[in-house]
């Protein structure tokens, strides 16, 4: 499996000369494997760059696991260029809402006019949309687990595995308020054992400590779920909108220490990095 990041910031896409290198579009990540059409985590504007690379000879047919419905993970929707050609698809799988409401209804509300010049319905390409829970299902050869994990509205991380190698993606993750070191039996299922770990790591301890209730963790939490978990490798994800790369480099540097007594390998996300799963 080949993993793909298009969009690693998180709360809002960005912009400026001290984030070139690590990017400003919101979260999107894809998964390539042999045989299977393309499977992504997310809809945040790194849609858009996914999208480029798909070529304009075919018709698009792919899945997306969708964590939740704020803005930063599906702003990307409508801007997806394969879904401006009838015939193509995109099954949506996302968090059954606490209001009753549908994933469908939400969305279509929000992608519509006055929000946006067309609705999604009126997209040539074909959008289905599935309300997902604590479940497991297959998507082709994916098998996919999926469970609910505390952020802000109903949020799901999910477990992709195939031909025995595994992913786990939580992009947005409360903490415990008081920030110590516990976490949700689904979260500790979803990345049990996983060979890459796609993780919330917006916070730094004294931003947490000021922004405890705002839905996300720190580096060091992402660190120790990993560790806890047994994960192999562990990607930092959802980069707060004022990190400046340099910032990130450091922060970096601080987390891969922390992941050596625990086998936890620890990278940064940045826009176009590609990790291979073999």
């Amino acid at each position: 499996m080949r993993v793909t990041f298009h969009g690693v910031r998180g709360s809002t896409p960005c912009q400026s000369d001290d984030i070139q290198r690590y990017g400003g579009n919101t979260s999107c990540v894809s998964i390539d494997a042999p045989g299977q059409q393309p499977l992504l985590f997310d809809m945040g504007t790194g849609l858009r760059y996914f999208g480029k690379k798909v070529s304009a000879d075919e018709l698009f047919r792919g899945s997306c696991l969708l964590s939740h419905l704020h803005w930063d993970h599906v702003q990307g929707l409508p801007f997806f260029a394969p879904l401006l050609r009838e015939g193509s698809s995109l099954d949506v799988y996302g968090p059954a809402q606490a209001d009753g409401r549908s994933l469908d209804e939400v969305v279509s509300c929000t992608i519509r006019p006055p929000l946006f010049p067309v609705s999604v319905d009126e997209l040539p390409g074909e959008v289905r949309f599935h309300d997902t829970a604590d479940c497991d299902f297959t998507i082709g050869d994916f098998n996919v687990m999926a469970r609910l994990i505390p952020h802000l509205g109903p949020t799901l991380g999910f477990r992709v595995e195939f031909n025995s190698h595994s992913i786990a993606y939580l992009s947005d993750h409360q903490q415990p308020f008081d920030g110590s070191l516990s976490a949700a039996p689904g979260a500790l299922e979803l990345v049990d054992g996983v060979d890459l770990l796609i993780h919330d790591s917006q916070y730094t301890q004294p931003e947490f400590a000021a922004k405890s209730t705002w839905g996300h963790c720190t580096i060091e939490y992402a660190v120790w779920l990993a560790g806890q978990g047994g994960v192999k490798k562990l990607a930092l994800f959802h980069h707060d909108p004022s990190r400046r790369d340099d910032d990130l480099d450091g922060l970096w540097r601080c987390a891969a220490q922390l992941g050596e007594p625990h086998g936890v390998e620890v990278i940064a996300a940045s826009e176009g990095l590609a990790v291979d799963i073999a």
